[in-house]
């Protein structure tokens, strides 16, 4: 197969290809971007497998940066963009299940394509548009599998990761898992215990915003995957009622992912943050989902108020579009209208400051003052005062002369 027009992307990493191959070697772009542009979708990276040495590499180009030399890995940057060059390798035993114990750099494109996780990532790309296929990679991309390159339990036990990849590709790309290796993910399901929790996260969070996430949930689950995820080892006929929700409609950020996962989990917000530490998320993150589920929670058991409104701040619209995902009886538009109209969004936008209260109280600031501005800052929210500065003060004295008494 040949392809007429190069993407705009390989077009401009031309020249490290011409450089290389002017110089006796071989050159190919490879992986997730040869993928992407035979199935008319964006590419992302591009990355490029070379028959030469990280060495020599090194000295045909000006700029280099070893960012995995030790794997084969040169960024090049001679030309403005970055582009990671990779010589080809075999590799060892993975003791680990996670990474080879030595790599070996060969000359060998066949040999360095047959290490790849799955056929459709296993294709390399000419400067001239020829696509190189050794296993069967573009007929699995016309009938819409998803195949491990050579025996899927070699290719599992080098990397227990590639099990979630699979889930996760076939949610990503709408491809069906082949059946060889969808009972390889079943047999060796364990392995995936010897993952750190950071790379399981990334796979798992794109899966739940794949446009086919109710297959990749529904296929995890029937490799047993969740058993050695933390925190889903007990809650198939919650991740059952998940996959549900996503058929119509899917996350569209890791916030609104997260969110609706545990919200069908039915977590606290303090079991909520438990969770998500598990999970090495961000405070950022955590802060969102957990003021997300304060919000969807009292939306459950019925009408908010407009302080409860307030409190979800920024995190409204994270738990807005989660309504929307989890089928909730609720008019979220009129939510949002109600948020919108409201005197003040934030602390930051009331119209009086500690400064303001030294100033007219004639008290040096402390504990009394944050108690006073929380009160004007309720009493605005539920519009019992306007939010202006001679109105806030005179609230402010009546309040301190109230606690004085």
């Amino acid at each position: 197969m040949k392809l007429a027009t190069l993407p705009k992307e390989f077009q401009d990493a031309l020249p490290i290809l011409e450089t290389i191959e002017a110089a006796g070697y071989e050159a190919y772009f490879v992986g997730g971007s040869v993928r992407d542009t035979l199935l008319g979708k964006p590419i992302h990276d591009v990355d490029i497998a070379t028959s030469a040495f990280p060495a020599e590499i090194k000295s045909l180009f000006n700029k280099t940066v070893d960012t995995g030399i030790e794997h084969g890995t040169v960024m090049i940057l001679d030309h403005g963009t970055g582009y990671e060059t990779t010589t080809f390798r075999t590799e060892s035993d993975y003791t680990d299940f996670r990474r080879p114990d030595s790599v070996s750099f060969v000359r060998s494109l066949s040999e360095d394509l047959k290490r790849r996780d799955f056929t459709v990532n296993a294709l390399a790309l000419t400067a001239s548009g020829e696509v190189i296929d050794h296993f069967g990679g573009l007929d699995d991309l016309d009938n819409h599998v998803l195949r491990a390159v050579g025996e899927p339990s070699e290719r599992f036990h080098e990397d227990a990761l590639r099990m979630m990849r699979a889930v996760r590709f076939a949610a990503q790309l709408n491809f069906e898992i082949e059946s060889n290796t969808q009972q390889a993910i079943l047999d060796h399901a364990a392995l995936l215990a010897n993952i750190s929790i950071e790379r399981i996260n990334v796979e798992f969070t794109k899966l739940l915003q794949a446009p086919a996430a109710t297959y990749g949930i529904l296929e995890m689950l029937k490799g047993h995957l969740n058993a050695y995820m933390s925190g889903l080892a007990s809650s198939d006929i919650d991740l059952i009622g998940l996959a549900e929700l996503e058929e119509t409609a899917q996350p569209q950020d890791d916030a609104q992912a997260w969110t609706l996962l545990v919200f069908e989990l039915g977590l606290t917000p303090d079991d909520a943050g438990i969770f998500l530490r598990n999970w090495k998320h961000s405070k950022d993150l955590i802060k969102t989902v957990q003021t997300s589920i304060t919000l969807l929670n009292a939306l459950r058991l019925g009408e908010v108020s407009d302080w409860e409104l307030y409190q979800a701040g920024p995190a409204i619209q994270t738990a807005l579009a989660v309504v929307a995902l989890s089928e909730l009886p609720i008019d979220g538009q009129e939510l949002q209208v109600r948020y919108q109209a409201l005197p003040i969004h934030s602390r930051a936008e009331l119209a009086i400051t500690g400064g303001d209260l030294a100033k007219n109280l004639q008290q040096k600031p402390g504990p009394l003052f944050g108690k006073i501005l929380n009160q004007l800052e309720h009493e605005v929210v539920l519009k019992q005062i306007a939010n202006l500065n001679s109105a806030l003060v005179y609230r402010a004295i009546e309040l301190m002369g109230k606690e004085k008494k």
